[in-house]
């Protein structure tokens, strides 16, 4: 199964080093989708990885790592139901990034759960039909 792996997922295993033992369940996780070849990543969340970081070279070295996964394309749907996700939430008195509903619109559009260690998409998850992957069961 194809997954949508979101930035959060991406620091831990990237950048984080003292991992602690759910810290590494995850990133094992993330191993094994990687091996299998069920990583998806869109543009944004390959900026979202690559931005604030200060050294070039470890920038480079991080781009190149991550140049071997394509970026999914995303489509006017994609951005038109982001739109309304925000919308939506926004009534609901539930604030979040434009990434993060693109994120999700995108997730639902293509039907791929979203791996992410981020909460704010548990509150998402109240007003929207995404789906998640379940950080318990990893």
């Amino acid at each position: 199964m194809k997954v949508l792996v979101d930035t959060s997922v991406w620091s831990l295993a990237l950048r984080k080093t003292d991992k602690n033992e759910f810290d590494a369940k995850i990133v094992n996780y993330l191993a094994e989708l990687i091996r299998d070849t069920n990583i998806v990543i869109i543009g944004p969340i390959r900026q979202e990885i690559l931005s604030g970081i200060s050294q070039k070279a470890r920038f480079e070295e991080l781009r190149d790592k991550l140049s071997i996964f394509k970026d999914q394309m995303l489509t006017t749907d994609d951005y038109v139901l982001a739109a309304e996700y925000y919308n939506t939430c926004r009534t609901k008195g539930v604030q979040g990034s434009h990434i993060d509903f693109l994120i999700c619109a995108f997730s639902v559009n293509k039907n791929y759960p979203i791996f992410t260690l981020d909460k704010d998409f548990e509150n998402y998850k109240k007003y929207l039909p995404i789906n998640m992957m379940r950080i318990e069961s990893v």
